[in-house]
């Protein structure tokens, strides 16, 4: 096909896209862009040609893209596709397991711009499928959806939200639950194979036009989901066992829809002393006062900070758009700064809460059902403790040491959450999950109780959160971690860059000799294959390469440990561990070409 021929498809797909487009905004900004390209604008041609590369690939996260027209956006056309192909799995998949059963399906929605668009689109689309469908009554979190699927006994959840992505983006992300999944992933995230399936059925869905629309027909919830869930949640702060509540804590959502049901639930479990930032309290899909709306960025909690040190808080709690995500700050005593803790660092830190209160109830049913843990955990004799390959290996050693199981999963809380027999989980990214029975995915809620109970407690002993982790590292050796994340204009780079590691295999790290190396890619009788490599030298520094599976960078994850004698050994080995991270940094650059 010739440059000229390609631009008359272009423009002839882009024609026929805005004829069939039940979105006027949509189809006008695509009409204007065939306007634009037509008198030779370059910025025109580039975004109509980008709208329209290839169509958005379903996958294990779903759909997550720009706003805008196109099989390359996110838009109603491409939604409802999705729930088209979505139910139809559903409808298959219930048929299959349990003959006879009407599929049933719950829709919730974020404040990004369009979700509650797209939720009534699913629901519309899910309920002429003949599928009993419930909507959420309105923007809430991610949590409560997938707290939904689980309660309301759902084959099926679709949550619209991109999480922390930036403003212009949307996403569509699915969940599985009763009889169209196993056991372990019932109101999980999908996995492989289901997201093929999925993905094979939206291939099938015909024109537009065929897909029936329903005008009502599904429920809208009422508030008692909500308060149910927030009940739930304070619930899991034990007050026997830890019954400090003298805690100040400053809280943002940072312009998402966590705000007020963490506030609820963090009152309703004792904690009295809670104030929201105010700048960013409420939802806005605009996100205006960070320049992305993620915790981990730099520059997203200064105003959350700033409102500790004015009120001399205990503790910074900060959730992500969607709340599926926790992060603390705090004031560092070592440094006299207030400083953002890292996910590993509060993986271990809820990691050990999480044994004391197995520990202190073990009266109670081997204390499952106290740290929150499935019926089958306890069955299974006291529970697994779980986290991502790429989290910190410190968790394993606390689980240990206290005779608890412990598993590695690959990257994602749809693989950690289907661990059986879990009782708590965690990945680096902020991603906490303290009580599977209610939630099955990662969870900024429940997550942010028993961070302020730990938090509570150290303080009523005289102590802060980081003495908790200096105790921890005596025990368990100090283990430090960082991250290199390179990114890329072209996701071709980001092969070239794996190819060289596997031709030319770093020899050490850090000046100590890799002793291990495993290419995720060939997968194991532990964990799936994955792209990704891992090293391990003689003093035990790791290194992790794998391409991110959401974002076009390169993701490099380290972690060295140092033994500590003494807690007056503590500041030297930190010095220590920082400069060993820096010597494998530079290592990892090199190997890398940088």
């Amino acid at each position: 096909m010739t440059s000229s021929e390609a631009d008359l498809q272009l423009l002839n797909d882009a024609r026929a896209w805005a004829a069939q487009d039940p979105d006027p905004r949509t189809a006008a900004t695509l009409t204007e862009l065939v306007k634009l390209t037509e008198a030779g604008t370059p910025a025109a041609r580039q975004d109509l040609e980008d709208s329209f590369r290839g169509t958005l690939q379903f996958g294990t996260a779903g759909l997550r893209a720009a706003l805008g027209p196109g099989p390359n956006r996110m838009n109603r056309v491409v939604v409802r596709r999705a729930a088209a192909g979505f139910a139809k799995f559903l409808v298959r998949a219930v048929a299959e397991a349990a003959p006879g059963t009407r599929p049933r399906a719950v829709v919730g929605y974020d404040a990004r711009y369009n979700s509650d668009i797209f939720a009534a689109e699913t629901a519309a689309v899910f309920s002429a499928a003949g599928i009993e469908t419930f909507v959420m009554p309105a923007a809430l979190p991610t949590p409560l959806l997938a707290y939904a699927v689980r309660t309301l006994e759902c084959d099926g959840g679709v949550m619209v939200t991109a999480s922390h992505n930036p403003p212009q983006d949307n996403g569509y992300k699915v969940y599985l639950g009763r009889h169209a999944v196993e056991e372990s992933g019932r109101g999980a995230q999908i996995v492989a194979p289901y997201d093929a399936r999925i993905a094979a059925e939206i291939s099938s869905v015909g024109d537009l036009a065929s897909i029936p629309l329903a005008q009502d027909g599904w429920t809208v919830l009422d508030d008692g989901i909500v308060q149910n869930y927030e009940a739930a949640t304070a619930g899991l702060a034990d007050r026997g066992l830890f019954p400090a509540r003298e805690l100040k804590i400053i809280l943002t959502p940072l312009h998402g829809v966590g705000g007020s049901t963490a506030v609820s639930v963090l009152r309703a479990a004792g904690f009295s002393d809670v104030t929201l930032v105010s700048e960013q309290a409420e939802p806005d899909p605009d996100f205006p006062t960070v320049s992305f709306p993620n915790p981990e960025e730099p520059g997203a909690l200064d105003l959350a900070l700033g409102t500790a040190m004015q009120a001399n808080a205990d503790i910074v709690l900060a959730n992500d758009p969607d709340a599926d995500r926790a992060a603390v700050a705090a004031k560092d005593p070592d440094t006299g700064a207030w400083r953002m803790l890292r996910g590993d660092e509060v993986g271990a830190l809820l990691g050990a809460h999480v044994v004391a209160r197995l520990a202190a109830s073990g009266a109670e049913s081997s204390g499952a059902q106290a740290a929150g843990a499935d019926a089958a955990g306890a069955a299974a004799g006291g529970g697994v403790f779980a986290n991502s390959i790429v989290s910190s290996r410190l968790l394993a050693r606390i689980a240990t040491a206290a005779g608890y199981a412990h598993e590695e999963t690959l990257t994602g809380f749809k693989w950690i959450s289907r661990v059986p027999g879990l009782v708590y989980g965690y990945e680096e990214a902020l991603g906490y999950c303290v009580a599977p029975d209610l939630v099955r995915d990662k969870d900024g809620l429940s997550a942010a109780v028993l961070i302020a109970e730990l938090a509570a407690a150290a303080k009523a002993e005289g102590k802060t959160i980081f003495d908790t982790l200096d105790e921890l590292y005596l025990v368990h050796g100090l283990h430090a971690s960082d991250q290199l994340n390179i990114r890329v204009g072209d996701l071709g780079l980001l092969d070239a860059m794996m190819n060289r590691l596997r031709v030319n295999p770093p020899e050490s790290f850090g000046g100590s000799a890799v002793e291990s190396f495993v290419d995720l890619a060939e997968g194991s009788e532990q964990l799936p294959p994955t792209d990704g490599l891992l090293y391990v030298t003689r003093d035990l520094s790791r290194v992790i390469i794998r391409p991110s599976g959401t974002e076009p960078k390169l993701k490099c994850y380290l972690e060295v440990i140092q033994s500590v004698g003494s807690a007056a050994e503590l500041p030297e080995a930190r010095l220590a561990a920082r400069a060993a991270l820096d010597r494998v940094l530079t290592d990892v650059r090199e190997a890398l070409g940088l």
